[in-house]
C-alpha cells in the first residue's frame, strides 16, 4: 500500500474511532446514578468523608491507586498532576490507595505532586466500587461521584486503568512509534 493510500485508510479508521468514542459516551449519559456510601478516608489532617473532597463542585473524580510500588499507577498520577488546575475547574479531585497518609506524603513530594490524596483507611470503598478484588488486591482507574440535590453521593461512571488506555498520554504517544510501548515499562524514577 502507498504511503498516501495508509495516511487515507489511517485517516478513514481515526474518523471510526470517533465515531465509537461518540457512541460510547452517549450510552455513558444513559446509566442511572448508583447510590455511593459517604465514606470515611484518612489523610495528614485527619478523618474526611468523601464528600468534602467536592469543594465548590457537585463533581468528583475519585482515582483508584494501587500505592507507590505500581509504576502504572504512579505514570497516571504524574499525568493528571499535570493537568490538576484544569480538572480541579471542572470537579473535585482526589487521589486514594491504602497506603497511609504520611507514606502518601512523602511519595507526592518525591513527584512533584500537587493533587489532594487520600488512604483508604478501613474503609470498603475499594471493595464496593469494584476496585479490590476481594484479597487485599487494589486495582486502578476512576470513578466519578456526582452529589445530588439532596446531598447524598451517586456514582455516574467509572473505568479502569490500564496500559494503553485515553487516560494517559503516554502510551497513545508511544503508539506513534513503530514499536509502540510493548517494550517498555515506565520506572519510578529516572
Amino acid at each position: 500500500m502507498s504511503n498516501d493510500a495508509t495516511k487515507e485508510k489511517l485517516g478513514e479508521l481515526y474518523q471510526q474511532l470517533m465515531e465509537v468514542r461518540n457512541a460510547m459516551l452517549e450510552l455513558q449519559k444513559g446509566i442511572e446514578p448508583e447510590p455511593v456510601e459517604n465514606y470515611e478516608l484518612v489523610t495528614l489532617d485527619g478523618k474526611r468523608r468523601v464528600s468534602s473532597f467536592f469543594g465548590e463542585h457537585d463533581t468528583l473524580f475519585l482515582i483508584h491507586n494501587m500505592g507507590s510500588h505500581c509504576v502504572y499507577c504512579t505514570l497516571w498520577a504524574d499525568g493528571f498532576n499535570g493537568v490538576i488546575d484544569h480538572l480541579q475547574d471542572r470537579a473535585g479531585f482526589v487521589l486514594t490507595n491504602p497506603e497511609s497518609p504520611e507514606k502518601q506524603k512523602e511519595f507526592a513530594e518525591s513527584r512533584g505532586w500537587r493533587f489532594p490524596m487520600a488512604s483508604l483507611g478501613n474503609s470498603t470503598l475499594a471493595v464496593d466500587l469494584g476496585y479490590d478484588n476481594g484479597a487485599g488486591e487494589y486495582l486502578p482507574g476512576v470513578t466519578v461521584l456526582k452529589k445530588l440535590d439532596d446531598g447524598s453521593i451517586a456514582k455516574v461512571a467509572d473505568t479502569p486503568f490500564g496500559p494503553g488506555d485515553p487516560y494517559c498520554a503516554v502510551f497513545n504517544l508511544f503508539d506513534l512509534i513503530p514499536e509502540g510501548y510493548e517494550d517498555w515499562q515506565p520506572k519510578l524514577a529516572y
